[in-house]
């Protein structure tokens, strides 16, 4: 699905705020934060408070504030349409770029969108949980029935046993995870030269999704450094005890400066 001029919602719907938080670090970039398939902007809701830098959530239709409106299938459709909203924002000067699973595949290819329409490029991409984009198309999770898809979840960690309000929120999510996960698995890689950005990349030790060769194959997608990360947790880690320190590092590479030595730790 690709929205026309006249039904494309307005820029600033695909923005959830933060809320206030404490002031930004001078010099730090702001964070453009994309969510997994199937998750909203909520996941990000208290970052920019916790991070001490300006966040900004990205909120795809069909969730939050915007349930009514039918999620993407396609994720080129997906990408243009979001690049258009930051573009007419004016969110793209000084800023990162940070998204889990099928968040850093759209942040990866709304950097390439930005750079082909002569944007400023972001400071550093963010990548989590998220094998690289030339791997991806080796699934078919979307055509799996209810009770299948609903096991997946489960077996990913992202609902808990017995944990009935979030198994009530997955019953209702699970129209826009299908679509989600329609646009990831329909996704297919158009060769183009690195980023010009350095990248942080992060695995997790249980990630059946993205395990470290994969997550190490970003290496190719940037011609500048890139840090890989490796967390405990499955592949919801960033919900999970690993969320302290993936806040404490991305805080950390957020406002350092260029002068100073990228360090490599392991959790």
């Amino acid at each position: 699905m690709h929205l026309t001029e006249r039904q494309r919602p307005p820029a600033g719907d695909w923005f959830a705020g933060p809320g206030p938080g404490p002031a930004p670090v001078p010099g730090a970039p702001r964070l453009i934060c994309f969510p997994y398939a199937g998750g909203t902007a909520s996941v990000y809701r208290d970052w920019q408070a916790r991070l001490g830098v300006p966040v900004v959530p990205v909120q795809p239709p069909g969730r939050g504030p915007r349930l009514r409106e039918p999620p993407y299938t396609d994720l080129d459709a997906l990408v243009s349409d979001v690049t258009d909203a930051l573009l007419a924002a004016g969110l793209v000067h000084d800023y990162a770029l940070f998204g889990h699973s099928m968040g850093a595949l759209v942040a990866y290819e709304v950097a390439c969108a930005l750079r082909e329409r002569g944007a400023p490029g972001p400071r550093r991409l963010f990548v989590s949980g998220s094998r690289a984009p030339h791997l991806y198309a080796d699934r078919a999770d979307h055509a799996l029935g209810d009770e299948e898809l609903r096991r997946l979840v489960h077996d990913l960690g992202a609902v808990a046993p017995g944990d009935r309000v979030a198994g009530a929120y997955l019953e209702r999510r699970l129209p826009v995870l299908r679509a989600d996960l329609t646009a990831c698995e329909r996704y297919r890689w158009r060769p183009r030269r690195p980023l010009g950005c350095p990248m942080t990349a992060y695995s997790a030790v249980g990630d059946p999704l993205a395990p470290v060769p994969h997550v190490e194959a970003w290496r190719a997608y940037t011609g500048a450094s890139l840090l890989r990360r490796h967390v405990a947790g499955g592949h919801f880690f960033l919900n999970g005890p690993a969320r302290r320190p993936l806040l404490r590092d991305l805080r950390t590479e957020l406002t350092r400066t260029t002068e100073e030595k990228e360090p490599s730790w392991t959790y």
